[in-house]
Order: C-alpha cells, then sequence, then structure tokens
C-alpha cells in the first residue's frame, strides 16, 4: 500500500534522525494512512479509500458526497 492519502495528497517527507552526538542518519517521515470504508449514498454502494488522518477530518466537515464528487472530477477510480 502506498503512503499516500486520495483526499489531500499527503504524501511521506524526508529528512535526518539526528543522535545525541548529531549523528545523521537519512529517514522518512510516513503520514498517518488508514483504510477506511464509507457507505456512499450517490452510488449506492461502499467505497474503500486510502487516507490520512487529515484527510478522514476532511470527511466528517464536509461529508462523503462531496469529497467523493471531487475524486471522481480528478478522475480517481472508486
Amino acid at each position: 500500500m502506498a503512503a499516500r492519502c486520495q483526499v489531500t495528497g499527503a504524501v511521506p517527507g524526508f529528512g535526518h534522525s539526528i543522535s545525541h552526538s548529531h549523528r545523521r542518519n537519512k529517514r522518512r517521515f510516513d503520514p498517518n494512512i488508514q483504510k477506511k470504508r464509507y457507505f456512499v449514498p450517490s452510488l449506492g454502494r461502499n467505497v474503500t479509500l486510502t487516507l490520512s488522518v487529515k484527510g478522514i477530518k476532511t470527511i466528517d466537515a464536509r461529508g462523503i458526497d462531496a469529497v467523493v464528487a471531487e475524486l471522481q472530477a480528478k478522475g480517481v477510480k472508486l
């Protein structure tokens, strides 16, 4: 599963982990990705989305129908 949110487009960030002696090692900051299943009344079926937690909050605020309509306008297959 790719670490990418379908709603917000959040992707991993890259940087360094720094030890106490200040040695640097490459590391990856992954977004908090969850697989979430929603019932979409406009489609009449369940849709599984790969979302970050911010994406889940966006769906809670705007509604699943609005978010799914926006995703379909972008050409995302659901």
